[in-house]
């Protein structure tokens, strides 16, 4: 069941233009750049409103800057929004 063949430049710019689509994914994501305690608080506010066994809750990223903050990203389902 060949619909025919792609050669690689057809299949590139297919995957150009899927890359270009905004993501419809279903992970609420949102990104945060606190000081160290700040930052802690934040993630501990965010589990204890979406628990992790309903939302799947996750620090999905997080590292330190130069000026001793922490960027992070959180995500979630929004399961029972």
């Amino acid at each position: 069941m060949n619909a025919g063949r792609k050669t690689p430049s057809e299949i590139a710019r297919r995957l150009g233009t899927r890359a270009k689509r905004p993501s419809t994914g279903a992970w609420r994501r949102e990104t945060f750049t606190l000081p160290r305690g700040e930052a802690r608080d934040k993630a501990r506010e965010w589990f204890a409103a979406y628990p992790k066994a309903a939302y799947m809750t996750e620090i999905e990223f997080w590292r330190e800057l130069d000026d001793g903050q922490i960027e992070f990203t959180i995500r979630r389902l929004p399961s029972a929004d």
